[in-house]
């Protein structure tokens, strides 16, 4: 994802050195953060999220039917899917969570090397620090994050990746590595399940397609009833693929007007489809809106790799999709213009796909 780079943007301080900092009364969130009312922070349930098996899924012999059924039903109610069996090995996921806890645990200076704020003042979108903040009246999450570029390889800033824990850069390379390997193996199946070619979603990505990780890290909050680490939105790239606590919850999913928690397995993947997706789809698989939540006792890490299509190429629903009886959704639009929008709507808490629906 692309935002204009060196605008001017607010200088705020992470939220982690605002906790150490003791910046506001130990009972208490500072004003910018207070996002919802005391009463919108009813219990959830958990949304029964289906966990697929990515072996059985590709199995060429048919024997990946039912597991094809339930990631139907996932993509067309919940827009996301738990995934196991996925063939990345438990020491590599283990080990990206372990240093970028790491990387986010050293003290503000060294952090600040790879701040995503030049000069103090203008903003650029890969780095550490906040999301941009255009005004004094944004209301800000309860989130410090650290925004890579990974591919195309030869576009990584490597000056903004963490030099510390030494061994950051190799388990980000190799970790980037193998979860493009599982986009690439459900993107057939799910091409299928609209009786589309199974390439036809790899071939939209284009020449140069961006992926993007996140890794988002949530302190304890003394007030987790009236922030959000994250403000609802849903993703505007063509999909993700997160990598959450293993221990500690904190993602929500909003379906029909309530919201769910998103369950937690060790070593899972949780797919999300993004706008992309919905619009290529025209519709029949939805880009959730989503949530993070904090906890008053426990931090929360997690790692999402945002895959989306070439910014030069245009995104429309597929022919095969649209006909008189279901006519298409969305207007054809320019990645790059699509995507443009998706921040500021983003800090307006806004869903930039509304703006493209016909």
């Amino acid at each position: 994802m692309e935002e204009s780079r060196g605008e001017e943007a607010l200088p705020v301080l992470p939220v982690q050195e605002l906790v150490s900092g003791g910046h506001g009364a130990a009972d208490d969130v500072p004003a910018r953060y207070v996002a919802r009312p005391l009463d919108d922070a009813p219990d959830t349930v958990a949304a029964p999220v289906p966990v697929i098996d990515l072996g059985r899924l590709c199995r060429p012999d048919g024997a990946g039917a039912d597991e094809a059924a339930k990631l139907r039903l996932a993509l067309e109610s919940w827009g996301l899917f738990l995934v196991a069996n996925h063939g990345i090995e438990a020491a590599l996921m283990d080990g990206m969570m372990d240093a970028s806890r790491e990387f986010f645990r050293q003290p503000p200076e060294v952090k600040q090397k790879h701040s995503n704020m030049v000069d103090g003042k203008h903003f650029q979108l890969e780095g550490y620090g906040n999301d941009r903040v255009r005004s004094e009246d944004q209301v800000l999450d309860w989130c410090d994050r650290l925004y890579l570029k990974v591919e195309p390889e030869d576009e990584r800033n490597l000056a903004l990746w963490p030099a510390h824990p030494e061994r950051f850069r190799d388990v980000l390379h190799n970790f980037t590595a193998q979860c493009t390997s599982v986009k690439d193996r459900l993107l057939p199946a799910m091409a299928k399940l609209l009786e589309l070619e199974d390439d036809y979603f790899n071939n939209q990505f284009g020449d140069k397609p961006d992926t993007y990780i996140r890794f988002n890290y949530y302190p304890p909050c003394p007030r987790p009833d009236l922030v959000f680490g994250l403000k609802p939105h849903s993703d505007g790239t063509f999909i993700s693929v997160l990598m959450v606590d293993n221990n500690v919850r904190g993602l929500q999913v909003l379906r029909d007007g309530v919201w769910y928690d998103v369950p937690t397995r060790p070593h899972t993947l949780l797919i999300n489809l993004g706008d992309q997706m919905e619009i290529m789809s025209n519709g029949i698989f939805k880009s959730p809106v989503h949530r993070a939540v904090t906890s008053a006792e426990e931090e929360r890490l997690s790692a999402v790799m945002f895959y989306s299509v070439d910014p030069e190429r245009d995104i429309v629903s597929a022919a095969r999709l649209v006909d008189e009886k279901q006519p298409a959704l969305y207007r054809k639009v320019k990645v790059k213009d699509y995507i443009a929008g998706l921040f500021q709507y983003f800090s307006q808490g806004r869903r930039v796909i509304d703006t493209v629906k016909i």
